[in-house]
């Protein structure tokens, strides 16, 4: 039986996640997964890839908003309710889509606690950005995530792969939305059709992972691991896969505990990355 184990969400995009023990799906993934997002001066999306030290940056869920925790720098509220500023486009990759700008003095607490002149921006619920259109139907949306709505890992890999390592690592260098116990290394790759608590999932693209792997959450500290690991065995055109990315129909709650029932299994060769 394969079993819900984590859930996590990252509201602010490539700052601290928060683990949960229910989460709710909604259009675009998992409520307040990554609705927000700073970004620098042209209005590009900023990334623990160039600035690890965005990890430092706690999030927690208040019942009004979003609190935001710096060692050095306190604390800071981000409400729910949002005045009514004027959209503007900001740029996730190639992508680009309608946000928000918050508030200028939480811009300046941002800025001072990254040490990056930067701007915080929402996505409002009218603003619908599409996942990649080769992997996915059309009308499916995700937020302001790198491309798609769910990472889905099984801890069964994280364990193998902790095998091969001299110190393991924990399952959030990876930022998954959803963990799950049972099953084979990997078997995540091959899920296709995919339920849980009645609502459907679909695996769409195996997860190519980057640096931000290597960065400890607690630290902000780079290291070779675990990419110099993967790299032995989970190379596939060039790119270290670790995970795969789910698009869905559906919404409702899933629950820690809930069991994942796979319906079916890809066949595509894009999905077979050799086991060694």
């Amino acid at each position: 039986m394969l079993t819900v184990s984590e859930l996590y969400i990252y509201p602010i995009k490539s700052l601290g996640g928060i683990s949960l023990s229910n989460a709710e799906v909604t259009d675009r993934g998992l409520k307040y997964d990554r609705r927000w997002m700073l970004v620098d001066e042209q209005n590009r999306f900023l990334t623990q890839r160039e600035y690890p030290q965005m990890a430092l940056l706690k999030v927690q869920v208040e019942n009004d908003g979003l609190l935001v925790t710096h060692h050095l720098n306190g604390s800071v509220a981000i409400p729910f309710e949002q005045h009514n500023q004027g959209k503007q486009e900001v740029a996730i990759w190639d992508d680009t889509c309608a946000g928000v700008f918050v508030d200028s003095e939480l811009d300046s607490w941002f800025s001072a606690a990254l040490g990056i002149k930067c701007r915080l921006v929402h996505m409002p619920e009218d603003t619908h950005r599409e996942v990649d259109q080769r992997y996915a139907s059309p009308g499916m949306i995700t937020s302001f995530a790198d491309a798609y709505p769910f990472l889905l890992i099984g801890q069964a890999s994280l364990n193998d792969l902790n095998s091969r390592l001299a110190e393991p690592l924990p399952m959030n260098r990876f930022r998954p939305n959803i963990v799950f116990t049972g099953g084979e290394p990997f078997a995540e790759d091959l899920m296709n059709h995919i339920q849980v608590a009645g609502i459907n999932f679909y695996g769409a693209k195996l997860c190519a992972r980057c640096v931000l792997t290597t960065i400890d959450q607690l630290t902000a500290v780079k290291a070779k691991e675990p990419l110099k690991t993967l790299a032995q065995y989970r190379l596939m055109d060039k790119k270290i896969m670790f995970g795969q990315n789910l698009v869905h129909e559906g919404t409702g709650i899933i629950t820690i505990g809930d069991t994942l029932n796979v319906l079916s299994t890809h066949t595509e060769e894009r999905f077979l990355v050799p086991y060694k």
